[in-house]
């Protein structure tokens, strides 16, 4: 596995939350965090772009892919409008992840849950 370093930048709605890493030596992705001032409910259907609080730096030749927690697509229903969802590496503004809920009940979020995985891949110029 090949490591590359992606400057981070906590925004002061995400200044408490913990900066995105690999949790094993085997993770693909690291963990985003709901930076929400308050609960979020999604009903069936719903859909709602989920600020993280923070901006990232992906060098050039990477993007970043934004991808659904496996947990929260299984248990609730919940995954991304656009899956994966690229973050390309001259994009500086705040990530926030497209959340949608499959499921046939309402989802609750708060701040710092876990929404989805950030994984940082090598492309291709065409």
């Amino acid at each position: 596995m090949t490591a590359v370093e992606i400057p981070c930048l906590r925004l002061p709605q995400g200044a408490d939350l913990p900066l995105p890493r690999v949790q094993t030596s085997g993770s693909a992705g690291m963990d985003l965090y709901a930076a929400l001032e308050g609960p979020l409910t999604l009903k069936p259907g719903e859909r709602a772009l989920v600020p993280t609080g923070l901006a990232v730096a992906i060098p050039g030749g990477f993007e970043g892919q934004v991808r659904a927690r496996s947990g929260l697509a299984v248990r609730h229903g919940l995954g991304l409008v656009n899956a994966p969802g690229t973050i390309d590496s001259d994009y500086r503004g705040e990530i926030r992840v497209p959340l949608i809920n499959w499921g046939s009940e309402p989802v609750s979020l708060k701040r710092g849950d876990r929404i989805a995985q950030l994984v940082v891949a090598p492309v291709a110029s065409p």
